[in-house]
């Protein structure tokens, strides 16, 4: 798949203009001019160095903080017939096999067997003050290996109506493949619509295929988008028999 960018340049112009000398009346009501006294250099150049420091020490807003409070989920992606309950993060993580970073006040979606049984969903989250903005992670069984990169994303959306949509109507499709330290292959797509942004995941292990989505409309990506790139970063698979403590590709 190939993405076309597109770049604009700003053009500049100047005109100069000059006009022919004139000669000063004095003018009897005029006021005599005032002195201003003015800083010294040194002082005056400490006004914006204070202003800037000012700026600099400033807190950030939450959602764009970088050292904002997060918590590690283990999924365990059992299936349907081996479900054994709803919701909570209690004694999984002996079993994991996916870790993912969630949002401190977030709120987890439960997920039914009937869901986990047609569609894969496994986990999901959101944010309450905007469902729309959430993270959920779906598998698929014996699935032995990954297609070629364009061909994951094309089958993915053959489950999924909204990504149908918004893959068709969509500005930009990115696309890239890495390797973690174990040689493991992972696919990473964004795709750049008109009212969602998405950051999709995608990795196959066990002979299970996982795809981890982060999505949210528009104005909340403008607002959280280093905070929702973190969660799309975060995702990984593990062994269920040595769970890590902390997510790194």
């Amino acid at each position: 798949m190939s993405t076309t960018f597109f770049s604009a340049a700003a053009a500049l112009s100047s005109a100069a203009s000059s006009s022919p000398p004139s000669t000063t009346k004095s003018n009897p009501h005029q006021k005599p001019l005032t002195y201003k006294p003015q800083l010294p250099q040194f002082a005056a150049s400490l006004i914006p160095l204070a202003a800037a420091a000012s700026i600099a020490l400033s807190p950030l807003p939450l959602s764009l903080a970088s050292d904002s409070p997060f918590h590690i989920y283990y999924g365990t992606a059992a299936s349907a017939a081996n479900y054994g309950g709803y919701g909570g993060n209690a004694s999984k993580q002996d079993t994991a096999e996916y870790i993912y970073e969630v949002p401190d006040g977030w709120k987890e979606r439960l997920v039914s067997k009937v869901e986990k049984g047609t569609n894969g969903t496994d986990s999901e989250f959101f944010n309450p003050r905007k469902r729309s903005e959430r993270e959920y992670l779906t598998f698929l069984s014996d699935i032995r290996g990954l297609a070629p990169v364009d061909a994951v994303l094309s089958n993915l959306a053959l489950s999924d109506v909204a990504l149908q949509d918004q893959i068709a109507g969509a500005d930009s499709v990115r696309s890239e493949e890495r390797r973690d330290g174990n040689g493991q292959i992972y696919y990473a797509y964004e795709i750049d619509g008109v009212g969602k942004h998405s950051l999709i995941t995608v990795t196959c292990t066990r002979n299970k295929l996982y795809a981890h989505f982060v999505s949210a409309p528009a104005v909340e990506w403008s607002r959280d988008e280093i905070m929702l790139r973190r969660l799309h970063e975060s995702f990984k698979t593990i062994d269920p028999q040595g769970s890590s403590s902390s997510p790194s590709s």
